[in-house]
């Protein structure tokens, strides 16, 4: 479902919600400039939003595996000694 057509489709829907304005005026009135203030504001908010929902407020948690973990865990130690 992540095909070029898709990611299309929804980029002018998010377009028209965020400008109030109906696909068809998007379509004719919407250029690449357009998507590229899109696409910078929404990375901006989802990265605020991550940040606010992390437990720290320092950004999202990475997801590590038991073995990366150990891994981070024995270097620190080594470089402890």
């Amino acid at each position: 479902m992540d095909s070029p057509k898709m990611n299309s489709i929804m980029q002018i829907d998010t377009l028209g919600k965020r400008y109030g304005l109906l696909p068809s005026e998007v379509l004719m009135r919407a250029d690449t400039f357009d998507l590229y203030i899109m696409d910078a504001a929404l990375t901006f908010e989802n990265y605020h939003q991550k940040k606010a929902n992390s437990k720290n407020g320092l950004g999202p948690t990475p997801q590590l595996t038991t073995e990366e973990l150990y891994e981070l865990l024995n270097e620190n130690k080594s470089n402890e000694s």
